[in-house]
């Protein structure tokens, strides 16, 4: 059993960002920017945000956050969302969820100019995905394949189970599964007999956000087993979704959590705003 260390593989990523962004810089004179906006004071937001001002400073990005109360209302961001949308500094605008429930978060991201939707929400980006075209991926299913890549996990032929179908990660890790040739069952709650469909798994996602959920029964000797969970069990302990103890013997490979699938979600948004950045370049 070999554990998948996420942390490593994006500080060798970051790495790699750094040089790319410098030379970006030198030869056209301007950094890859992205824009933050945080709508009230929900904890795990806050601190999101600051590991994502962070993260730009150390690749030599530029970075805005917009730190907007609770009371905000709709056409105001609607309103900033288009300044963005037309400032030249910025190539990626990202709306932190969750938002407080008087606001539209549908409205909000489809008005996310389509070439600046780093974090690959907009219907745009969502429908290319679907069809196979060049697009902005969501953060976290596209980090999950860079670690398959990394580790030398090819989904071609193999069965390929995810569990849950949020927009998010469940769906889009579906769809990216199938384009590298997997063969792919999405289960949900209304799906009978998981435990018989995961059990039939060469790789396992699980993204349900259920303490413990996957347990060693529900998965076959020498699955690849990638935990997208982030919850606190009954002791207020960080862990994942898989019962990491028991099932991680049965593996050829398993992330762990913390330090598997989460420290690449926001390496892969800085790899995207690098993109959005050198497909503006080119442009002009």
């Amino acid at each position: 059993m070999q554990i998948i260390d996420g942390k490593a593989t994006s500080a060798a990523i970051r790495q790699e960002l750094r040089e790319q962004t410098a030379a970006f810089v030198k030869s056209n004179g301007f950094a890859p920017g992205l824009a933050v906006i945080l709508v009230g004071e929900d904890p795990a937001s806050q601190v999101y945000v600051r590991n994502k001002a962070r993260a730009c400073e150390e690749v030599g990005f530029y970075s805005e956050v917009h730190r907007l109360p609770e009371s905000t209302t709709q056409a105001e961001l609607l309103g900033l969302i288009d300044r963005l949308n037309a400032d030249e500094k910025i190539h990626g605008i990202l709306v932190q969820l969750p938002l407080p429930k008087h606001l539209d978060e549908g409205e909000l991201l489809l008005r996310i100019a389509p070439e600046k939707d780093v974090d690959g929400f907009h219907p745009c980006n969502v429908g290319m995905l679907t069809i196979g075209a060049p697009a902005f991926v969501p953060c976290t299913p596209a980090g999950i394949m860079e670690l398959l890549r990394r580790y030398g996990i090819d989904p071609d032929g193999k069965r390929c189970v995810v569990v849950g179908r949020s927009n998010i990660v469940g769906k889009p890790m579906a769809l990216l599964l199938m384009a590298a040739n997997g063969t792919v069952t999405v289960c949900h709650r209304h799906t009978a007999n998981t435990e018989a469909l995961t059990r039939e798994a060469d790789i396992l996602v699980s993204a349900v956000g259920r303490a413990h959920f996957l347990t060693a029964d529900m998965v076959k000797e020498g699955a690849v087993v990638i935990d997208v969970g982030m919850n606190r069990d009954e002791n207020g302990k960080l862990c994942g979704d898989v019962d990491f103890d028991a099932v991680a013997p049965k593996c050829s490979y398993i992330t762990p959590v913390p330090g598997g699938v989460g420290p690449m979600t926001i390496t892969m948004l800085l790899k995207n705003t690098l993109k959005s950045a050198e497909n503006r370049a080119q442009k002009l």
